[in-house]
């Protein structure tokens, strides 16, 4: 197995949900994790539970391609390299497509779509260099398609095609690209609360070991797009 001790991560959306879920697995496999979003009081609540030691806080707008060069450039005067990137940063909103604002519509695809852009293309040398790893959280919305959901479906749609390309196009400078899928999450997504109502569902820290393993798995494997969900309907 690999050893990802001391490795450097950047997670993007990673104040609250699946975010913070794998800063929280990555921190205690003692990687030095960078973590980034728009809300700066929830990233400084996160960054009290993580912790101050080897946790860089960053404000970057995944839609802003230069926030996100600049936060590698923070990364790197923090930590030295950059090995690790996680593209979580996401939102959603559902309308039929006819009742759609066009506002709602860009907000989704260049969040969620042209954001893991940003990220990846920010973050690509540094990748190259460390023969590193990049990994998007997609949905299972990315492969199956439902009522109300055109825009999401659209965004969700086009990051799986978009990882698994960029999974052709690095891995021969080593750089392994692995886009997860997950069914209903107990997150804060949408602006959910969890609750009690939501054992059932996958748990952020469910997400965040997934991601362990696969950083640990054997450098000849690589799972580049996984599906999971939860074992029971509630």
């Amino acid at each position: 197995m690999q050893n990802i001790e001391n490795k450097t991560a950047y997670i993007t959306g990673a104040a609250k949900g699946i975010g913070f879920g794998i800063a929280e697995a990555l921190v205690k496999n003692g990687v030095k994790v960078a973590i980034s979003g728009r809300d700066k009081q929830a990233l400084e609540k996160a960054h009290q539970i993580l912790g101050e030691q080897n946790v860089l806080v960053l404000e970057s707008d995944v839609r802003n391609f230069d926030n996100e060069v600049k936060a590698v450039q923070q990364i790197v005067s923090k930590f030295g390299k950059l090995d690790i990137v996680i593209a979580n940063a996401g939102v959603g909103k559902f309308a039929p497509i006819d009742e759609m604002a066009l506002e709602d519509w860009n907000t989704m695809i260049d969040t969620n779509l042209t954001g893991a852009f940003h990220t990846l293309k920010a973050t690509a040398a540094q990748l190259k260099e460390n023969k590193g790893y990049y990994i998007s959280i997609a949905s299972l919305a990315g492969a199956n398609f439902f009522a109300k959901g055109a825009a999401y479906n659209a965004s969700k749609f086009g990051l799986v095609g978009f990882t698994q390309a960029a999974m052709l196009d690095l891995r021969d400078y080593d750089v392994k690209c692995t886009t997860i899928m997950p069914g209903s999450v107990a997150s804060n997504f949408n602006g959910h609360t969890p609750s009690e109502d939501d054992k059932w569902k996958i748990q952020p820290s469910d997400i965040g070991q997934m991601i362990v393993d696969l950083l640990k798995m054997n450098p000849n494997v690589l799972p580049s797009k996984i599906e999971v969900r939860p074992t029971k309907t509630k």
